[in-house]
């Protein structure tokens, strides 16, 4: 539940009401779409919701979640946008890879509705209008002082996330 939240941050900084509006409609398809898939696997692999909420949170995702956290709170909006991006606009990006792979959508895959869903036009839509975001606060907010901070700060939470899928596999 940390990435809804830390995209919720965005209206914070936001200076318009376009940039609020973005955000919210970020916020809520990652809470009504992605997390209601993340509770419905939970599910069938006998985790409860209320089990979810009691496991201790891994410490890489601690390490990733606070550092878009750290980045939101020392930054503006657009070095926020961009410590998020590797989730929000990577998850778009692995979907849509996926979802073109037949031997990914093979019906005995137990991440097919993960590939679906992420593969899927909503979906999708969430990805490119983090991207259109990014590009409209680009506009207003970029310089090339800031190129060397940005790039460090996507370079950094995407190894983050990368952490975080390694998380996955070291617990199965």
């Amino acid at each position: 539940m940390a990435i809804p939240f830390l995209v919720a941050l965005s209206l914070l900084p936001a200076d318009t009401l376009d940039q609020m509006k973005a955000a919210a409609a970020t916020v809520t398809a990652l809470t009504e779409t992605e997390m209601a898939l993340h509770v419905q696997y939970c599910a069938k692999w006998g985790i409860s919701e209320e089990e979810m909420r009691s496991i201790e949170e891994d410490p890489q995702n601690m390490a990733y979640t606070r550092y878009v956290l750290e980045k939101g709170h020392a930054g503006d909006i657009l070095d926020l946008y961009v410590a998020l991006a590797p989730c929000v606009i990577g998850y778009g990006e692995i979907g849509a890879r996926l979802g073109k792979s037949s031997e990914a959508r093979q019906e005995n895959n137990p991440y097919l509705p993960w590939i679906n869903m992420y593969a899927g036009e909503e979906y999708q839509e969430v990805a490119k209008g983090a991207i259109n975001q990014i590009e409209d606060l680009a506009k207003v907010r970029f310089t090339e002082a800031r190129f060397g901070s940005l790039s460090r700060t996507f370079r950094e939470a995407t190894r983050l996330e990368v952490g975080f899928w390694q998380m996955g596999l070291d617990a199965s």
